[in-house]
């Protein structure tokens, strides 16, 4: 089961969109896949079609150990993922948990569980909220490794140096086998200068960081989320869909796992 954390600081840069639909992408080609909403914003939740009364356990329940790992994990009605569903609620976690002993480590604790292994899951999806807060951090802990979204526009290299610092502490207190797993450009526009000289810039400075894939800016990605759907489902023939699944197929190719047959 690996562990991947969809990370960075800066909002709009298309986190949710990359867990959900590389997700479903992921099953696609037939691996079980868990989908960890970290985002009090719960937009993870909602575009995998998660109503409110399918929400009694969330996120929240997990770390301040009210439910169990199994007790919050909720099927979508995409095949092969599953969801921890988020709320509102979340937000107030930092006060929350402010005088919880090892306050950070409580999510690697809980997917530590014997019952979340024998679901054999293949992967695990942790969309992060926009802030370097104390959820990011129980999520960098957690992981594996951490994908970065950068959206092609001014400034989108500026904040990374924080989030690099960021896992770079973590690595030195509390886990050290973090790796950054890829940088994924975002909202790309081929045809304007901009887009096409971050890509540049991000290439020149990150090197073999950075994906081939690039996902375009697509109006059926921006639709999709309206439907409750990935946008595989939405529209699988989109630019959109056809950028995820290369990136999926790339990610499993980096990581070198075989496609299992859907």
């Amino acid at each position: 089961m690996k562990i991947v954390a969809i990370a960075n600081q800066k909002g709009g840069v298309a986190k949710t969109t990359t867990a959900i639909n590389l997700a479903a992408s992921l099953a696609e080609s037939g691996f079980k896949v868990l989908v960890i909403d970290m985002d009090p914003q719960g937009n993870a939740s909602t575009g995998f079609g998660i109503a409110a009364d399918q929400r009694a356990h969330t996120i929240y329940d997990l770390l301040l150990g009210d439910s169990d790992v199994m007790s919050v994990i909720v099927p979508t009605p995409t095949a092969r993922v599953s969801i921890i569903p988020s709320t509102t609620e979340l937000s107030s976690s930092d006060v929350q948990l402010y005088n919880v002993n090892k306050r950070s480590f409580l999510l690697r604790d809980s997917l530590a569980s014997k019952g979340l292994t024998e679901q054999a899951f293949d992967f695990v999806l942790i969309d992060c909220p926009p802030s370097l807060n104390l959820l990011t951090v129980n999520a960098l802990v957690a992981a594996h490794s951490v994908l970065i979204p950068l959206q092609s526009e001014f400034f989108a290299l500026e904040g990374l140096s924080q989030l690099m610092l960021t896992i770079r502490e973590i690595r030195q207190t509390a886990n050290p086998a973090l790796r950054v797993e890829g940088v994924l450009l975002t909202m790309h526009d081929q045809r304007n200068n901009l887009s096409q000289q971050v890509e540049r810039d991000a290439r020149d400075t990150l090197g073999g960081l950075v994906y081939q894939t690039v996902i375009p800016r697509n109006v059926r990605l921006s639709e999709a989320p309206s439907y409750a759907v990935p946008a595989l489902t939405y529209d699988p023939l989109s630019k959109g869909a056809v950028a995820y699944r290369a990136f999926a197929e790339e990610f499993l190719k980096n990581n070198k796992v075989l496609a299992k047959e859907a």
